[in-house]
């Protein structure tokens, strides 16, 4: 007897021990913040639409997968029961039963059944239960049944004398306990006792369910028990050892024919069908509270658990299984590897190390305490890069080989030398008679060396996410750097990387994914490679290899991808994985990942690990958008529920419209994002967001259509919800007012019309009649100014004939006295005087007063000339202003010889003279100078 003991209790500590220390499905955990009501949550159901109903101790919850709402119950009262059917939400609590319904704006209005049916309840009776058969509405409380047929109304009332605990629905019979009489099946609207045994009698049931044809009762402490032949047996199963000592409230036989109980202090359990204990999940792995109210199985085989303080859902048929250690925490999980059978996690407290198969805790490797930065498998030895220095694990304890600080990553070169990046640049370590110990740095490059990759001849890319990418060329000792440049073909980028990958060099950064070229000696963009992180969805440039598989892996903000050589062609095809970024997340550019077995990962997170089995994913089922709400308001004013049962008109003034819509996804590790846009403002499509409202605000009068799609896990929804609605004109755009508009700016156009010809008729007469007068006054003027003119050149004319007739008279009395002298002479002395004729010929010939006379009609004729040369010249003595002027008419020197009464030979030597005076250069043309003075 004391070993059977020993080893129940060795049995249990194991339990105990795996609860602590489990995977389990991801968790979504709602709060009483999250909800808005409080604690406690005593049933579940779910509607046609996919939205779930709870009750809880303040109302009727519904949650249509982005926000809850409360309806406060109807009486203040604590809501006990909840059931969907149809379009109906059941609920029951104080002395009341009834419905709710969606009315035209799209909340819940109540109907109570029994205040319809003058129905009169117990004193301080509650609806605990309610299921549905045949038509009609079974609602259960501690006294009674109550059956209610939805076509025709009527009510039937079972009465019970004892307390009746539960109520179930078995295939198509409703049975139920009554403590003190036993188990009871509804037959015709009456109980029909099916069996007495005392067990039955005087242990609470927690569930009834059906399983290999025969009926299955759990009891609260006691375990499972079945019918068979009349006779109650126990169902003996691994799962009792769990059971022991703990107290069970609720359960639910799943659709797969698993178990799943709900118990008071410990958590939740699931067990397989044949009575396996598969896990339990407690508040140490992830449960808000360890007491489970009532469990509910959604279409989509989620758990919904109403709790004593919150709400949860378990995802059991995700491909992720969580593994979070909320005691004595690890801190974030940096590198992770399997070597040995034995599964080794790094993390920024140092190494934890367990049997891959073992289901107990994680134990601490001694003497590593601190950052863990990479463990790699070199010649089947396990190395560890910590901040401290470079371990050797070895029987599953760390050995120091090298305590320079800061190990970040190594590379094997050969059989003995491996290179060692750190923090301030390359070491190197080399094997002697089995050990490896450090051997040298590598001098001459002092950067931290993250990410190294030797290209061949002793050349190295490194790597420095601040400074860009370097190319050392190291001696062949690897002692030194003989040649050190900056690569330019990339940018350098934050959390950006440089691995090996099939025989090519890449790198990547937020721009994409480089491989580089060995004969160009730079880097190359690769299109297929950067489909592993687009630019929008950037979260770490890392690259993990899985050499494995052949995968190349790597993180954005909503999934995971990897890319795999291809089945059919040697283009590689790109994977994704949809998982939110906020449950992969760890320190970002440190991201890992591992293969454990068969198609089974494991990632590193900032609290814990995930798995993820790459056999279960599974595209997303088909699923719905839908508008749930419509809200509208003026500026500044409270807003108000909109009908959108039918097509909406709003004022005017009501032009700031809200739209709320959702997708019922309880998938926790799945990314809902929305797109919508207005037809009537926008013909595109909005930006992907996890938004599930969006405000128009100050619309315009007009029509409007406004959709709205989902996105999840890369799939649209099936549909695209609509609404449409308009916004009303303001009184003073309405038709009637827009005639009186169209009629007033008519005749205000006519009158403008009219009065502008009249204005600009007026305007251009005045304008003639102006230009007429100036045009008169311009003539008149003028005509003087000709009459003037004409009178000046007459008056100048006349003076010149006067003149000349002066001239001209003078000349001839002149001359005729000459002759008449002549004549006399001749006549009085006869030859004698012929020498005095002569003399007064010559006298007369050489009279200045003919040059006088011809200097006067020269002036007349060419104002000013002679005062001119003069001027410029006034050296030139009369006889050589004599010779201008004759020079000035253009007479030649046989022509001017007669009127100076001397030869032509003089002329020429008084030219040649005038020209000294005046400083000509011998080409000058005398007579042309002259002229154009």
């Amino acid at each position: 007897m004391q070993k059977k003991n020993l080893l129940f209790l060795i049995n249990i500590f194991l339990i105990v021990t795996t609860t602590l220390s489990q995977e389990v499905p991801p968790i979504n955990i709602f709060s009483t913040e999250d909800y808005g009501a409080e604690n406690q949550n005593w049933g579940v159901s779910q509607a046609n639409n996919k939205f779930i109903y709870v009750a809880n101790n303040e109302g009727l919850l519904e949650f249509n997968g982005e926000t809850w709402e409360l309806y406060p119950t109807p009486n203040e009262t604590i809501m006990r029961s909840v059931k969907c059917f149809n379009e109906r939400i059941y609920t029951g609590f104080y002395m009341d039963f009834g419905f709710w319904t969606k009315n035209d704006f799209g909340l819940l209005e109540y109907t109570s059944i029994v205040k319809k049916n003058k129905i009169e309840m117990l004193e301080d009776e509650q609806i605990w239960e309610i299921s549905e058969l045949d038509g009609w509405m079974i609602f259960k409380s501690l006294q009674r049944i109550y059956l209610y047929n939805l076509k025709t109304k009527l009510l039937k009332v079972i009465n019970a004398t004892k307390s009746i605990t539960k109520l179930s629905k078995v295939e198509n019979t409703i049975y139920f306990q009554e403590l003190e009489k036993g188990i009871f099946m509804i037959e015709n609207g009456n109980p029909k006792l099916i069996s007495e045994d005392d067990i039955l009698k005087n242990n609470k049931v927690i569930d009834i369910f059906l399983k290999d044809s025969k009926l299955f009762f759990l009891t609260q402490k006691k375990g499972f028990f079945y019918l068979e032949n009349q006779k109650v047996k126990r169902w003996n199963i691994d799962a009792d050892s769990i059971l022991f000592n703990k107290t069970i409230y609720s359960s639910k036989k799943l659709r797969n024919g698993n178990i799943v109980l709900g118990t008071i202090s410990n958590g939740f359990i699931k067990i397989h069908k044949n009575g396996e204990i598969i896990y339990q999940i407690n508040q140490g792995l992830g449960l808000s509270n360890n007491t489970v109210l009532s469990i509910f199985e959604d279409i989509d085989d989620n758990i919904w658990l109403g709790l004593d303080n919150g709400i949860n859902t378990i995802n059991l048929k995700s491909p992720f299984k969580l593994f979070v250690k909320k005691t004595n925490f690890w801190g974030t999980i940096y590198a992770s590897k399997v070597f040995n059978n034995h599964l080794y996690l790094g993390t920024n407290q140092g190494l934890y190390y367990k049997k891959i198969d073992s289901e107990g805790d994680f134990e601490f490797m001694d003497n590593t305490q601190g950052q863990v930065w990479n463990l790699q498998e070199i010649d089947e030895t396990l190395f560890c890069s910590h901040d401290s220095g470079t371990f050797i694990i070895t029987n599953n304890k760390a050995n120091l080989i090298c305590e320079i600080e800061g190990n970040w990553s190594l590379q094997k070169i050969n059989e003995s030398t491996i290179l060692q990046g750190n923090y301030d640049g390359l070491y190197v370590l080399k094997k002697r008679n089995n050990s490896w110990y450090l051997s040298h740095k590598v001098e001459g490059f002092s950067n931290s060396s993250r990410y190294f990759l030797l290209i061949g001849d002793n050349k190295i890319l490194v790597n420095h996410e601040y400074k860009g990418v370097f190319k050392l060329q190291l001696d062949k000792e690897l002692k030194k750097v003989i040649k050190l440049e900056k690569d330019e073909s990339v940018e350098k980028g934050i959390h950006s990387s440089l691995i090996e990958y099939n025989n090519e060099l890449l790198y990547s950064c937020k721009k994409g994914i480089y491989i580089y070229n060995k004969t160009k000696d730079s880097f190359e963009i690769d299109t297929t490679y950067s489909k592993l992180m687009p630019e929008n969805h950037f979260l770490s440039a890392k690259l993990i290899f899985d050499k494995t598989y052949n995968k190349l892996w790597s993180f954005t903000k909503d999934d995971i991808r990897y890319i795999a050589p291809g089945k059919l062609s040697d283009k590689p095809d790109l994977n994704i994985i949809p998982i939110k970024g906020s449950i992969h997340k760890g320190a970002s550019g440190y991201e890992n990942i591992i293969h454990l077995k068969d198609r089974k990962y494991l990632i590193g997170t900032s609290n814990g690990y995930l798995t993820v089995n790459l056999n279960l994913i599974k595209e997303p089922s088909d699923f719905e958008v839908s508008i749930n709400k419509v809200l509208s308001n003026e500026l500044d004013n409270q807003q108000k529920s909109v009908n959108i049962k039918k097509e909406i008109t709003f004022k005017d003034n009501e032009n700031n419209i809200e739209f709320f819509y959702s997708v019922p996804n309880f998938n926790k590790v799945s990314s809902v994002k929305y797109q919508y846009k207005l037809v009537g403002l926008n013909e595109k499509w909005s930006k992907k967001s996890d938004k599930s409202s969006f405000l128009f605000e100050n619309l315009l009068p007009g029509e409007y259509h406004f959709k709205v799609r989902s996105f999840i896990d890369g799939k649209y929804s099936t549909n695209i919800a609509e609404c449409t609605f308009t916004i009303g004109k303001p009184w003073y755009l309405s038709n009637f007012l827009k005639f009186l508009y169209l009629a007033l700016a008519v005749t205000v156009l006519i009158f403008l019309h009219l009065a502008s010809r009249r204005y600009y008729k007026k305007q251009k007469q005045d304008v003639l009649e102006r230009a007429q007068k100036e045009l008169e006054l311009k003539e008149l003027e003028n005509k003087q100014k000709i009459i003037k003119l004409n009178n000046d050149k007459l008056r100048s004319d006349i003076e010149s004939k006067n003149r000349e007739l002066a001239t001209s008279t003078m000349s001839i009395i002149k001359k005729n006295e000459f002759l008449n002298t002549i004549k006399a002479e001749l006549l009085s002395r006869g030859k004698e005087n012929i020498d005095k004729v002569i003399k007064i010929i010559d006298k007369n010939l050489n009279n200045t007063d003919d040059w006088k006379l011809f200097q006067e009609a020269f002036n007349n004729a060419d104002k000013n000339f002679l005062k001119k040369i003069k001027t410029k010249h006034p050296e030139l003595t009369p006889n050589d202003l004599r010779l201008c002027a004759y020079l000035r008419l253009n007479l030649s020197s046989k022509e001017i010889a007669p009127l100076l009464n001397i030869s032509p030979r003089s002329v020429e030597v008084k030219r040649y003279r005038l020209r000294k005076k005046m400083n000509l250069s011998h080409n000058a043309n005398l007579t042309n100078y002259i002229i154009e003075i």
